[in-house]
């Protein structure tokens, strides 16, 4: 055994006590320092986490308690105790650190939890889980490796994304926050089915709850987003850049407390369904909820905490999920008549500026943080944020916003199914940790968040705002062929090929130029590329495509700014990106851009008095492309441009061959479709300058490409 490994050991027993004598070690600083000391702090956090984690389980009455599930909803808590370990070997491998596993069986069974899709979801499975020594013996194994791995392989500061030991102090994170979801569960249990144990000690303070009040938290500029070279481990939501303003707003001093929950309950605010929104009704009509979860009544109210009932301490937080929340909100709208409603993740973030708190990374937390004071929570009252209490620490708090990437967020390949899963809309964020929160959990740049329906350490606080939250675009378009055409009009360039959509706008602006410039119609837009493009001169620019789908992804890039996609890279695995208008220049255009679904074929009527029509692409997949042609002519101001792109690659399924425009024989003869054009516009119309080959690449995935040729041709509209 190594020297190391033996300090890591020994110092891990000598801290395997709890309560204030104890704070859980923080999560270490990854850029500076001297090589060797790092590696020694990487040995100590991760024996420091590893024990901690299985010393939880202690809390479990006997083994049979291991397999009991206490939630419907959730693996029994075997699953967990041997999740954490296997964690490490799937990464290792993944990442190539390690070439042999330790138990196939246990690496394979333990490797996937639950994120419950919907709280009525009940279905039952059956897995034939391993004995409790067996997972034992199993941690004991991994944590050997472990320590092993940390001794030997190569050490280069800073520890970034690509670093080998990435997957470490992930693996350390990971286990962090199932110490804090296990202990979650435990407290769900039957309490025949756990034991309280000292180094778990609950908060013996309770009292009278304090009156709450609103107070203000001034309008402030917030940036979120942590860099790719920050100094500290963060999950991959947390990079990337979002900036917002944030409008004046009064925040509650206190966290919402058991009293004043009270006052909702009694007055009925679990029977009134006016207070509930449409899915947390649902929720609370399968679940008959009548109370918050961890409320006991036994001639009167009772408290659940991880291991005991205790007498309610009503100067505690009321820990509710995010349905209750909101219909305590909207109860106290009314009770009130304000705009009442939680914090959003900005308006969180702006109440840390105001009240002072930074990111808490000593050894000793003026907060109720990494079980430094308590295994349980503390009146809220305890502790003191500037004008403020509980801004962070004690329970995590609700707020309004469902996750969402920022901008130029990325997956690590490691880990490409963290938080993707999650931006779907029904998973809201969570804000400044529980007394169980440890490590990466418990900086302010970290973003977690779970199902609304789902009980956790958590809690909340409510604001009056006249600023309605803002729904953020957090939805990643999965349609395959739509994803493709986002990336082709938004995305990187490929092979030296510049983007053809703004390639067409360029030639089209060049070829107006010094020429009025008042309407542009997009035909055949796609998601929109070229009308943006256009709209650097035009002022006012249509797009209008047949399929609804690309024309919705157009107006969300107009009105939200981004877009979202999962591009294929080879068969299931997919990448995910973000682009916006801003990055490309075109923000400032936006407004002068609409998009219509509409058939080319036969347009609205207001559809009309264009001083530029470019048809990208469209012709060989018109059903009456002729028609399109003579109906086009009428839509067009005199001197206006027709710009027609097409690799003319005509077929019956698109259209029929007696409508086709070329590429056939003409009285035995080759007939072009760039001789049909001459023939269909020629009355109306003149070739301006000669025919040019346009390329594009549309990427399909990571190895397969379709290069294409466009032949271009501008037209200009003879007077009338």
């Amino acid at each position: 055994m190594t020297l190391l490994i033996k300090n890591a050991q020994e110092l891990s027993k000598r801290t395997a006590t709890f309560g204030s004598s104890l704070a859980l070690r923080r999560t270490p600083e990854l850029c500076s320092g001297a090589e060797d000391d790092k590696r020694k702090e990487i040995a100590l956090y991760f024996t420091n986490t590893f024990d901690t984690y299985t010393q939880l389980f202690d809390c479990l009455a006997d083994d049979a308690a291991f397999y009991q599930k206490s939630t419907p909803l959730r693996h029994p808590l075997i699953f967990y105790f041997g999740h954490t370990a296997t964690f490490f070997i799937n990464k290792f491998l993944l990442a190539k650190l390690i070439s042999e596993r330790i138990d196939p069986h246990m690496e394979s069974v333990f490797a996937v939890g639950v994120d419950e899709m919907s709280w009525d979801d009940l279905g039952e499975e059956n897995y034939d889980w391993p004995s409790v020594v067996e997972v034992r013996d199993y941690r004991a194994k991994v944590r050997a490796r472990v320590l092993h791995l940390i001794d030997t392989l190569d050490l280069t500061l800073p520890i970034n994304w690509k670093s080998p030991w990435w997957p470490v102090v992930m693996g350390i994170e990971h286990e962090r926050i199932h110490l804090e979801t296990s202990s979650v569960l435990i407290r769900q249990h039957a309490l025949a089915n756990v034991r309280q144990q000292p180094q778990w000690p609950a908060c013996k303070d309770s009292g009278e709850a304090p009156k709450n009040k609103l107070i203000t938290v001034p309008a402030g500029l917030l940036r979120l987003g942590k860099n790719f070279d920050d100094a500290y481990f963060g999950w991959d939501n947390e990079y990337g850049q979002h900036e917002a303003e944030v409008a004046e707003f009064k925040a509650s001093q206190y966290l919402v407390s058991n009293q004043e929950f009270l006052e909702f309950v009694e007055a009925g605010g679990y029977e009134h369904n006016r207070f509930w929104s449409e899915d947390g009704l649902s929720w609370r009509q399968f679940t008959e909820a009548k109370h918050p979860n961890f409320w006991r009544w036994h001639d009167g109210w009772r408290l659940r905490l991880m291991t005991e009932e205790i007498d309610m301490a009503w100067d505690w937080p009321a820990e509710v999920n995010y349905h209750e929340a909101k219909a305590f909100c909207e109860w106290k709208a009314e009770q009130t008549g304000r705009l009442i409603r939680m914090p959003t993740e900005d308006e969180w973030h702006r109440l840390c500026a105001q009240a002072g708190v930074e990111e808490i990374n000593n050894e000793s937390a003026n907060a109720n943080l990494h079980i430094d004071h308590y295994a349980s929570c503390c009146p809220v009252t305890h502790y003191q944020h500037g004008e403020w209490f509980d801004v962070v620490g004690n329970v995590w708090q609700w707020t309004e916003t469902p996750i969402y990437p920022f901008d130029k967020f990325k997956v690590h390949p490691l880990y490409d199914d963290f938080t993707t899963p999650t931006f779907d809309g029904k998973h809201n964020l969570i804000k400044g940790g529980s007394w169980a929160s440890s490590g990466n959990e418990t900086r302010l740049s970290a973003r977690y968040a779970f199902r609304q329906h789902f009980p956790q350490h958590a809690g909340f606080r409510y604001i009056a705002s006249d600023a309605e939250p803002v729904d953020p675009n957090a939805y990643y378009e999965s349609n395959r062929l739509l994803s493709e055409y986002a990336e082709f009009h938004f995305g990187e360039q490929w092979y030296g090929v510049e983007n053809f959509p703004k390639a067409l706008a360029d030639i089209a602006l060049e070829a107006r130029k010094g020429k009025p410039t008042g309407r542009a119609l997009d035909l055949g837009c796609a998601c929109g590329r070229a009308s943006f493009e256009l709209a650097r001169q035009f002022e006012h620019v249509d797009g209008i495509d047949f399929s609804a789908n690309f024309t919705r992804l157009g107006a969300k890039m107009a009105e939200q700014g981004a877009v979202r996609y999962a591009l294929t890279e080879e068969g299931e695995l997919v990448s995910y990106h973000t682009r916006t208008l801003k990055h490309l220049g075109l923000d400032a255009y936006a407004d002068r851009v609409s998009f219509h679904q509409g058939d080319a074929c036969n347009l609205k009527p207001q559809f009309t008095g264009y001083d530029l029509v470019l048809a990208a692409n469209l012709i060989d997949r018109l059903y009456q492309p002729k028609r399109f042609l003579k109906d086009i002519t009428q839509r067009i101001n005199d001197g206006g441009l027709l710009i027609i792109a097409s690799p003319y690659t005509w077929l019956e399924e698109h259209t029929p061959k007696e409508e086709w425009i070329g590429g056939f024989k003409k009285d035995g003869e080759n007939y072009t479709t760039l001789d049909g054009l001459k023939d269909e516009l020629s009355s109306h119309f003149k070739l301006v300058g000669e025919p040019r080959k346009v390329p594009f690449v549309i990427r399909e995935t990571q190895h397969k490409f379709q290069h294409t040729l466009s032949e271009l041709t501008v037209w200009e509209r003879l007077p009338r």
